[in-house]
């Protein structure tokens, strides 16, 4: 006996919409689209329009409470923010959100939600409709305080008593390296130093930290009472932070004390300053000893300079002879030497008396490997100098020097000018000119960074294109230290003559 199977196909039964009689799928509510949509209305609490605080100085949007953050148009950050002012987006299922496209100048924003709910006994009914946003203009606090000029809560003054400014240039060019001057307010350029103008006191004083960290240098702080509420006891102070760098440059003559020089390794009193870094690196040309002055040492132990870069005097090359590691003066509980200077006897003539005389100075200096007869160094006559220091009176004349070599000059200044194919960037416009003062100073400073390589390690070096694109045949033979390509750096194709980062800091470039 055979049985037949026959496919028999299910069919749903449907109903009539219980609104408007329309035949429809069951479902919990019994009603089709249309009409669940009259009784129902899932988006209702979501505002359907909204404000949104622009500032037209640093183009920032306004994110409550006091929080300003950049954002561009039709942005995912801007697209949050957007969400973040709907309170009533938490109730309901966010499906898709996206911009709908308006006119930049129309100072309006519209966005496009697709959200989901659940509606009369387990239906869920989705929905689509339009957020508009109204853009309102509304200073910033920091480009509000850029504009009143005067107004700032906190200030570091720094300030270097010395006769050149080396030393405030390198570090110039490590706050630009480190961003250390992005909260300032504003930044003025003194006879002997910057200030710096901050809007909260935490923010000097982090600047004073970063200064203490990379220079030997000192502070002091005041304050001033500036108004007092003696209801709430609030008191508003005006603060101050008066740092001190060391009177110590690169390339001074330096005496120091008996005490300082013995606990240094038994290292001659008459040194040369070779570098300062986060300490004072000095160099004994007698005999290639090194050593290292901290800040602290600095202060507890003072010393001045003897001589500076105008009481140096011009002198030629007549001979060298290099001093073999066999011949030099050791003793017990002596310092370290230098690995990258070679102590050589050399024979010298004073470049406004060559011709004139056959007498010759003889010293021992620290530059035997980059000395040649015929060479330019710049040097102190002194066994002719008149130097008032107390320091220098205590020492034996017989066991000084006649001179004292500082430094080799490698060509003219105004053609190693005109070849430089790199610049620097300064916190002010007038950092180079009225500040200083001193054009002398910052072209010295240019070829310390070209004759150091690690002088320039912690330093910002970037290419100048005007001088790039001029031929360089004369650079074929030029002799001296250069700074090569691969430690320049691509500047910003922006407007080189005034740079003003958001928090009004100025930038100019060379």
């Amino acid at each position: 006996m055979e049985y037949v199977s026959f496919n028999v196909e299910k069919q749903q039964a449907r109903i009539l919409c219980c609104q408007c009689g329309t035949l429809i799928e069951p479902n919990p509510a019994n009603m089709c689209v249309a009409c669940l949509r009259t009784q129902v209305d899932i988006s209702e609490g979501i505002p359907k329009q909204g404000t949104l605080y622009f500032c037209k100085g640093c183009e920032r949007y306004l994110q409550p409470p006091d929080q300003w953050i950049p954002c561009a148009l039709e942005s995912r950050d801007l697209l949050t923010l957007c969400l973040k002012k709907l309170k009533g987006l938490s109730n309901v299922r966010l499906v898709d959100a996206g911009f709908v496209w308006t006119e930049p100048h129309s100072k309006r924003i519209k966005l496009k939600l697709t959200i989901q709910k659940e509606v009369l006994g387990g239906a869920i009914l989705q929905q689509v409709f339009v957020v508009e946003f109204t853009v309102n203009s509304q200073m910033c606090s920091n480009c509000h305080r850029i504009e009143a000029k005067d107004f700032w809560r906190s200030v570091v003054q720094i300030r270097q008593k010395a006769e050149h400014k080396k030393t405030l240039f390198y570090l110039e060019q490590l706050i630009l390296k480190h961003r250390a001057h992005v909260n300032t307010l504003n930044i003025k350029a003194e006879n002997d130093g910057l200030d710096f103008y901050f809007d909260a006191k935490d923010q000097a004083r982090k600047l004073v930290d970063f200064l203490l960290s990379v220079v030997p240098c000192k502070y002091i702080t005041s304050q001033q009472l500036v108004s007092h509420d003696i209801r709430s006891n609030i008191y508003n102070y005006k603060s101050t932070f008066s740092v001190e760098i060391i009177p110590i440059c690169k390339d001074d003559i330096v005496c120091l004390s008996a005490k300082l020089a013995r606990s240094l390794g038994s290292i001659s009193q008459i040194c040369i300053c070779a570098r300062v870094t986060s300490t004072i690196h000095v160099i004994d040309p007698n005999s290639g000893q090194i050593a290292d002055i901290t800040g602290s040492v600095f202060w507890r132990e003072p010393f001045r300079s003897v001589c500076g870069p105008k009481q140096l005097t011009e002198y030629v090359v007549m001979n060298v002879e290099l001093i073999k590691e066999k011949d030099r003066h050791r003793f017990v509980g002596q310092g370290g030497f230098s690995l990258k200077h070679g102590l050589a006897d050399v024979w010298v003539v004073k470049s406004s008396e060559l011709g004139l005389t056959d007498d010759q100075c003889h010293c021992r200096s620290h530059l035997g490997y980059i000395l040649k007869p015929g060479d330019t160094v710049m040097g102190f006559d002194l066994a002719n100098a008149n130097i008032n220091d107390a320091h220098f009176e205590k020492l034996k004349k017989e066991n000084l020097p006649d001179v004292i070599i500082v430094k080799k000059i490698y060509g003219d200044k105004a053609s190693r000018h005109r070849k430089r194919k790199w610049k620097l960037k300064h916190l002010t416009q007038d950092t180079e000119g009225a500040a200083f003062a001193m054009e002398r100073d910052y072209t010295d400073f240019l070829e310390d960074l070209e004759e150091d390589a690690t002088f320039r390690q912690n330093v910002a070096i970037y290419k100048d294109k005007d001088k790039m694109a001029v031929d360089q045949d004369d650079t074929d033979t030029e002799e001296g230290p250069q700074i090569t390509l691969q430690e320049m750096l691509e500047d910003l194709h922006i407007e080189d003559d005034d740079l003003t980062c958001p928090d009004g800091a100025a930038i100019a470039m060379e």
